[in-house]
């Protein structure tokens, strides 16, 4: 009987020596955690009392074969959950540092007071740009809306610029259809860090300093000036009446200008054949605002210009 405990307590050279050597292969997989892997193969050990597989009583080398499979199994297992640990440490590392590059993020507050004091040294040094509100008598209240949506959209632009316009709303009556309409569509519009004022930008401004941008002006615009006041027809007319603001920039001898939408984009052929170079009054702001932060007109009639007006950038037509 003591002989039998004994020869069971004895170590199999040939068991050991596999145990050994499947130690070496996981601990290499596993990134060096050898003794980790070493335990959970001795807990798994299964004393056959057999020095190999020919020692063993026939008919038991099936038991045997699904001993070594098990083996082999649990190694895989092992190797897996060391790996997913090891992935699930690193998502946690990586984690971390974006929190902690997150923290140093400015809040909500602070982005606020931040665009607040971008806008009013706009007021002091940067371009100003006057929406013309003269011509919204002769529109109709659909149109108004648009307008008004416009507004909406190109003082959200002019916010979140880096390099901000001064804006000016100008011929803007209190009680008028436009003005009750910004109000009405645009939250918080009495909080807009802008001007407007019932005086023409005619009475506002050296007629000297006005650039009024119009699309059918024969000039292309080069360059934008901080020292310049640019001028934009509030107009929204659907039944597209041609020259109009051209027409009210002549009558006063004022500069006029247009994006260089001729001289970057081309025509691109579309299934209704329709090509506009005449924007939204946000649209137009986009270009502007690009470009004045950009300086890469390109890039501004990217930004300003939609697909749907029937153009693109020459580059991206070769």
């Amino acid at each position: 009987m003591k002989r039998a405990e004994h020869d069971t307590e004895e170590s199999d050279p040939v068991g050991g020596a596999d145990q050994q050597r499947e130690c070496e292969v996981a601990w290499q997989d596993d990134g060096g955690d050898r003794e980790s892997i070493c335990e959970s193969f001795r807990l798994l050990q299964i004393d056959t009392g057999c020095d190999s597989p020919k020692d063993l009583p026939v008919g038991s080398e099936k038991w045997y074969s699904n001993v070594l499979r098990k083996q082999r199994h649990w190694e895989k297992i092992v190797t897996g959950k060391r790996k997913k640990r090891k992935q699930e440490k690193e998502r946690r590392k990586a984690k971390h540092a974006e929190d902690k590059g997150a923290a140093h993020q400015h809040s909500k507050r602070v982005l606020k007071a931040m665009a607040k004091e971008r806008l009013l040294a706009a007021k002091e040094a940067a371009p100003w740009l006057c929406i013309d509100l003269s011509m919204t008598s002769h529109m109709t209240q659909k149109e108004i809306s648009r307008l008004a949506a416009q507004i909406r959209r190109l003082y959200g632009s002019n916010k979140k610029a880096g390099k901000p316009f001064w804006i000016c709303l100008t011929g803007f009556v209190a009680g008028s259809p436009i003005s009750e309409e910004c109000l009405r569509m645009n939250d918080g519009f009495s909080s807009y860090l802008m001007d407007t004022t019932p005086e023409s930008y005619l009475d506002l401004f050296p007629l000297e300093t006005i650039v009024y941008l119009t699309p059918d002006s024969e000039n292309a615009l080069q360059d934008i000036d901080p020292h310049r006041v640019y001028v934009l027809g509030g107009l929204v007319d659907e039944s597209i009446q041609k020259k109009l603001t051209l027409q009210k920039a002549q009558e006063h001898s004022l500069q006029t200008a247009r994006l260089p939408i001729a001289e970057y984009m081309v025509k691109n052929a579309n299934a209704k054949n329709y090509h506009s170079e005449t924007l939204a009054i946000n649209q137009v702001f986009d270009a502007l605002s690009t470009y004045y932060e950009s300086q890469s007109w390109p890039e501004a009639l990217k930004a300003g210009v939609p697909p749907g007006k029937g153009y693109v950038l020459q580059e991206l037509a070769l």
